[in-house]
């Protein structure tokens, strides 16, 4: 299949990259099956930085007010993230690009 004069067809090694000949998409594929999980992790420490500044913020106004920005920031960050891995899959599936969606799990 071409679309934009890419041949998807020659991507058949992108599922299992070697560290021998690393190209830009061989290190996207490894870096993915780790950034995932991590901004999950990174997700759950800066909720519970926030939930704790929260709570120890004294009934200050101004500390309140950050705390809850920064429960937000980290909700909508979670959002993002979420959204975008979804995307990918829906993009994938739709071109046919089956060795993306085994990259993503």
């Amino acid at each position: 299949m071409k679309l934009a004069q890419i041949d998807f067809g020659s991507l058949e090694n992108i599922a299992t990259p070697d560290l021998g000949g690393t190209t830009l998409g061989n290190l996207v594929s490894i870096l993915v099956t780790y950034l995932l999980p991590l901004a999950g992790l990174l997700l759950l420490v800066y909720l519970i930085f926030a939930g704790f500044q929260y709570l120890t913020s004294g009934g200050d106004p101004k500390k309140i007010e950050v705390a809850k920005q920064r429960l937000t920031s980290g909700i909508i960050g979670f959002i993002v993230v979420f959204i975008s891995y979804w995307l990918v899959q829906l993009v994938a599936k739709v071109l046919g690009l089956t060795k993306i969606t085994e990259i993503f799990g």
